[in-house]
């Protein structure tokens, strides 16, 4: 019984406090408005932020996991570029050879599965329909199986094809559509390049763009690597090889496994520097993280700015209030009320004041996602977390810019307080 009494007196304080701020917005529009703008401000900024951040680090971590969970990428250049990256030094290193390859799939003890992969750019036309700038990829056997992408229609390549290299293409669903008008009205038809024709045995599932410049499986046509060396010379398009480690191997013991291999295969005296470099996907993250980190803090840095000004003003609010209902203060008291339900009527006012602000800005931040996701290639969304962050922030903010107000009201003497006009 005493619960339940306790229950039904917590309810009715929240209850009043709930009314005396929506009363406080009634009777002073203007003044209780440009004093919750700091907030709504505030909260606009940082989970602004934080939402566009989350959704581009979910983007991009796709666009990664597209690259290979856990690959390293054994190539003559090196991904990590920068202001002074060398470019004339890695453009004399040799080329990657299918040759090694195939010593790193016999060497390597950590790699689960080794690809090699080769590209250029054609047109492609079928009938009165063409269609330029299309990726055209030569791969080996475990392409599929270190990325990420389903083959919707039709089949991918078997064992006999790559042995053979057969002249048969997978493509991408643009291409299929370009070309054919629907994917499924592609398959068993042929396409041409360059007076040259190509079986289509199956569709890609539509992607959507990368990026960060990875693969384009939606604009692209896949061939086995020996078509493709038929074809054109694999060392004038910068080919590389793919490696992917072993479930619970970390990559940078592969990489370091790769880097000791090539250096045997290439036969690197300890002295030489390596002609050739194994790109390792995860620092590509890392990176990430340390840019997002940055916006992050300036985001932080302007919200801080934002919500000191808002506490300010919600505290100015509520001074005002305090001193206008003195006398209701000082009857409360005098008919039984205690000083620390005073005091909690105040607080949850301050902050209930805030959240409103912050719903405000949690409404506009829900607009901005909209206009984004109209024009970026990836969805802006709202994380719960986000919103549970932006309500405690309020709430928070609320308690601290009442506290002094809310402290003074509750230490009133009621007889003065009541005849304070």
């Amino acid at each position: 019984m005493a619960y339940f009494y306790y229950m039904i007196k917590v309810l009715s304080i929240l209850w009043n406090s709930f009314k005396m701020a929506l009363q406080e917005l009634k009777v002073n529009k203007l003044r209780t408005f440009l004093s919750l703008f700091g907030i709504t401000i505030g909260i606009f900024c940082i989970i602004g932020v934080l939402a566009t951040i989350d959704s581009l680090k979910t983007k991009i971590g796709n666009d990664l996991s597209g690259l290979g969970n856990n690959t390293i990428f054994v190539d003559k250049w090196d991904y990590n570029g920068g202001p002074d990256y060398p470019w004339w030094k890695f453009v004399k290193r040799p080329a990657m050879k299918i040759s090694e390859m195939d010593f790193l799939k016999k060497k390597s003890s950590l790699a689960s599965n080794v690809a090699f992969f080769v590209s250029t750019s054609a047109s492609f036309n079928y009938e009165e329909n063409i269609l330029k700038g299309v990726n055209m990829y030569g791969v080996t056997t475990d392409f599929n199986s270190i990325q990420t992408f389903n083959v919707g229609k039709g089949r991918y390549f078997n064992e006999t094809d790559f042995n053979r290299g057969v002249p048969y293409c997978v493509i991408g669903n643009k291409v299929a559509e370009e070309l054919y008008g629907k994917a499924e009205k592609a398959l068993g038809k042929a396409v041409s390049f360059s007076g040259r024709k190509l079986l289509i045995v199956g569709v890609i599932e539509k992607q959507g763009s990368s990026m960060i410049g990875g693969f384009d499986y939606d604009k692209t046509v896949i061939v086995t690597y020996n078509y493709y060396a038929s074809i054109f010379n694999p060392d004038n398009n910068n080919p590389y090889i793919m490696v992917q480690a072993k479930p619970g191997i970390p990559s940078k013991a592969l990489q370091d496994e790769l880097n000791g291999i090539m250096r045997q295969l290439r036969k690197l005296s300890p002295t030489q520097d390596d002609n050739f470099t194994c790109n390792d996907v995860a620092q590509f993250k890392e990176q990430i993280e340390s840019v997002f980190g940055a916006i992050n803090q300036g985001g932080w840095a302007i919200a801080g700015l934002s919500l000191l000004v808002g506490a300010f003003g919600v505290a100015n609010i509520m001074f005002v209030t305090v001193r206008e209902r003195t006398s209701q203060i000082g009857l409360k008291k005098a008919i039984g009320a205690k000083s620390s339900t005073i005091l909690y009527e105040f607080l949850l006012e301050s902050a209930f004041l805030c959240i409103i602000g912050g719903l405000v800005g949690l409404f506009l931040v829900w607009l901005l996602t909209v206009a984004l996701g109209a024009v970026l290639p990836f969805p802006i969304f709202i994380a719960p977390s986000i919103i549970f962050l932006a309500l405690s922030i309020c709430i928070i903010l609320g308690v601290i810019s009442g506290i002094i107000p809310a402290s003074i009201a509750a230490k009133m003497n009621p007889v003065e307080a009541i005849r304070t006009k």
